[in-house]
């Protein structure tokens, strides 16, 4: 069973930085992909970025490009997520997730709050 706990969450103000990170407990070739989303109250949970364990490829939502950066160690099996130029609409519970052999995301750590206050 592979495990994902995510740290880093908190207050920040609008135009700060956070750097969230993600501890996998296990990886096997299926983790393919490790991904953050991020689910806002009353809005459903949105893909933010994803990287490649392999390739180190990375690809972003529209709306963090050029704010967020998503990257690896694979030496720690840990992925992080720097956030930089925050806004109040990037507040939301952070997911760390990691792909199966299917592809599909199906393992999910517990979350970690972002408050981006203006």
């Amino acid at each position: 069973q592979v495990q994902l706990v995510e740290s880093g969450g908190g207050l920040v103000q609008a135009g700060g930085s956070l750097r969230l990170s993600c501890a996998v407990s296990r990886r096997t070739f299926t983790n393919y992909y490790t991904g953050w989303f991020r689910q806002a109250p009353g809005k459903e949970r949105e893909f933010v970025a994803r990287i490649s364990w392999t390739s180190g490829s990375t690809n972003y939502a529209d709306s963090v490009k050029g704010r967020f950066t998503i990257s690896r160690d694979n030496a720690k099996n840990t992925v992080y997520l720097q956030m930089n130029s925050l806004k109040p609409e990037d507040t939301a519970v952070y997911y760390c997730s990691a792909t199966s052999a299917t592809g599909n995301y199906a393992y999910w750590g517990q979350g970690t709050q972002v408050t981006v206050s203006s």
